[in-house]
């Protein structure tokens, strides 16, 4: 029985709808995809994929530093521009603060069309809370045929801006696509380089332009690449491509703050709520909303096996904490949960039954479920399934699982902590302008 989920039921019925607008995963078939584990694979690929474009290279990432292996990347991109091929790179303005001037100049310099998205100029800035949304995606498009999407930055797998050299890399994973998949990836990652070239208050600048005559020519052009709307013969094409079962069968699903704010979190919602037998996690960042934690809850009562692999070494304290505070209420529900030793853990993967995963840049925290823009595949292929299971059974096997509970009742200092983090995470999300429910 294969893990057939409600908005793939109904694929043939969407095929007509734009693929942007359906607000569901749109599953194509024909794609070749392949797992990519930390940047020691993941670099030499993209710089391969680079180094043979005949046209164009497109780089959305959020965050760049240009010390050890990642060097290599940015080597290539250069020397892409200066042979003559059209490369434009965004970055985000938090993410890729601390690059040095250098860098940049550089860039630019071998003819990189380079953007910041949303460039913070200085700590006052961020006290504008539109600031706190950000683009967090990694995603490159080669020829519009190579597509490449995953957790991992540009930086070196065994450094950390904050805690500098470690022996041992992080722990992360990207994928390589080709086939009817890339063609979303590249339109999300042109407009997010059209989006940051306009401006941070993009949408803004369209109502003035609309006072200008003259410019209306230049706002159609820089509508339909910023609004993420594929062009009629392109979702004809993606359209098509639906209607095979060939394998592999892929959705690139994506996060922003129009049209997909929920996209991610309730593909990965309905995967567990559908989930058979396990369900796997590895994300370093866990305090999803109360509707995923039920749904992880009630599928370890109904006995499937469910993991999470968090984080063993934590970078950043108050997000440890904040997993920490739901260890217990989980585990007494049957939900095993485990810690990464070896490195910092950076990886954001779901993987439930034999059949279905999801990896991307989207942890399962506020953050990326309702502020930042992020991008994900979905790929739907056991073949593929057996093999990302097999890299996560080695992630396991290299992390201490968290003692279980032996009773049931919660001392007042937990329930405590757990109070102050939802009200912490409440209130940042408010301040950030989400009303919603979280």
């Amino acid at each position: 029985m294969s893990l057939l989920l409600p908005e793939e039921s109904s694929a043939h019925a969407l095929r007509g709808l734009a693929w942007y607008g359906q607000r569901k995963p749109m599953f194509t078939g024909g794609n070749q995809v392949t797992l990519l584990k930390g940047a020691v694979e993941q670099f030499p690929a993209l710089c391969a994929s680079i180094d043979a474009a005949k046209r164009s290279v497109w780089m959305a990432t959020y965050l760049v530093s240009p010390i050890g292996q990642s060097q290599l990347v940015l080597q290539a991109l250069m020397m892409a521009a200066q042979r003559g091929i059209d490369v434009h790179f965004v970055v985000d303005g938090v993410g890729s603060r601390d690059a040095p001037a250098s860098l940049w100049r550089d860039l630019e310099e071998a003819g990189i069309k380079l953007v910041v998205y949303r460039p913070v100029r200085g700590l006052l800035n961020l006290l504008d809370s539109s600031q706190w949304r950000r683009m967090h995606m990694k995603l490159c498009v080669i020829d519009d045929a190579v597509g490449f999407v995953g957790g991992i930055n540009l930086i070196d797998d065994r450094y950390d801006l904050a805690l500098g050299w470690s022996s041992n890399p992080r722990l992360d994973y990207a994928l390589q696509v080709m086939g009817p998949a890339v063609m979303p990836m590249a339109h999300t990652v042109k407009a997010m380089w059209t989006r940051a070239t306009v401006g941070r208050d993009w949408r803004d600048d369209i109502v003035h332009w609309m006072a200008d005559h003259r410019s209306m020519k230049r706002l159609r052009a820089v509508w339909q690449r910023a609004r993420l709307r594929l062009p009629p013969r392109a979702q004809r094409h993606l359209s098509a491509a639906s209607a095979t079962n060939l394998p592999m069968r892929c959705a690139f699903v994506l996060r922003d703050n129009l049209l997909q704010r929920r996209t991610i979190e309730r593909a990965a919602l309905q995967a567990i709520l559908h989930a058979r037998t396990r369900v796997d996690i590895v994300t370093p960042y866990f305090y999803p909303a109360r509707a995923l934690r039920h749904a992880l809850r009630n599928a370890a009562k109904r006995g499937v096996v469910v993991r999470l692999l968090l984080q063993g070494k934590a970078d950043y304290k108050i997000a440890a904490i904040a997993a920490q505070v739901l260890y217990h209420d989980l585990q007494l529900h049957g939900v095993r949960i485990f810690e990464y030793q070896p490195a910092l853990l950076h990886a954001k993967v779901l993987c439930v039954d034999d059949e279905w995963a999801t990896i991307g840049s989207s942890n399962l925290d506020p953050l990326s479920l309702v502020l930042n823009l992020e991008a994900n595949l979905v790929v739907r292929d056991r073949g593929f399934v057996r093999t990302l299971s097999a890299a996560l059974t080695s992630d396991f096997e290299k992390s201490t699982e968290i003692p279980a509970p032996l009773v049931r009742q919660r001392s007042w200092m937990t329930g405590v902590r757990r109070s102050t983090i939802a009200w912490m995470a409440k209130t940042y999300l408010r301040l950030a302008g989400v009303t919603g429910r979280y």
